[in-house]
């Protein structure tokens, strides 16, 4: 009977590549060679250039829940300078690393951070409310230090996730808004509470206001923005 050889380490590494594929969704793979998906909106930074004499620019940073904002903004925030860097399926790290490239750089007067709940339910592994709590606090800290002002979007309100099942992401979240809330007072930034608006009542998303339990649909985002602009607003005049 023919000896079977050991795997390659070429077979191994694909082995783990197909698994951390079964156990995310598609967008949530960072590339092994990017993995803050530093070029995704390298070109668009590029292209937008510094901001017009007297323009209130606000970036918004986060995950899917800001990328699939950000085409609303036209209708949503007539006139206004508003820019989107949500990339979807990322966590709080993730958006970390790029923070400088994606917000800084782009010298806006108030940033909006929204992130933490693909943490929560592992997307670049297993995350403690510590360990997002660390990375909003970073992102937080590093725009004051660029003079950027700061609006924390609670995390939206989520009973499950349709690609991580049985995480039951409901009372973490709402543990990590009662840190971003005492977090937001301490350091001086405008706390955002959409959770209490979209929330069901049992921990879950308004079925009205997305299509997921997790992503909002068009209702949702309109619900959302009529809360922030007056955060923004709150934050531009600190």
């Amino acid at each position: 009977m023919p000896t079977k050889r050991p795997p390659r380490f070429s077979e191994v590494i694909a082995g783990f590549a197909l698994l951390f594929a079964a156990l995310s969704p598609t967008d949530a793979q960072p590339s092994p060679t990017d993995w803050a998906a530093l070029v995704r909106y390298q070109s668009a930074n590029a292209q937008l250039g510094p901001p017009k004499p007297g323009e209130q620019r606000v970036v918004f940073m986060g995950n899917s829940i800001t990328q699939g904002w950000a085409p609303l903004f036209d209708s949503l925030f007539p006139g206004k300078p508003y820019v989107g860097r949500g990339i979807s399926g990322q966590t709080t790290p993730q958006m970390l690393v790029r923070f400088r490239q994606d917000v800084i750089a782009l010298k806006p007067k108030a940033v909006v951070i929204l992130g933490g709940t693909n943490d929560i339910a592992g997307n670049t592994g297993p995350s403690t409310l510590e360990m997002i709590e660390d990375n909003l606090a970073s992102m937080t800290e590093l725009a004051k230090a660029n003079g950027i002002r700061v609006v924390l979007v609670s995390i939206l309100p989520a009973a499950d996730y349709p690609w991580k099942k049985g995480m039951e992401p409901a009372p973490k979240i709402i543990a990590l808004n009662a840190w971003l809330k005492q977090y937001a007072a301490s350091a001086g930034a405008v706390y955002l509470d959409l959770h209490s608006a979209m929330n069901d009542g049992h921990g879950g998303m308004r079925v009205e206001l997305s299509g997921d339990g997790v992503h909002p649909n068009n209702a949702g985002y309109a619900l959302m923005a009529r809360l922030t602009a007056p955060a923004i607003e709150q934050a531009l005049k600190r």
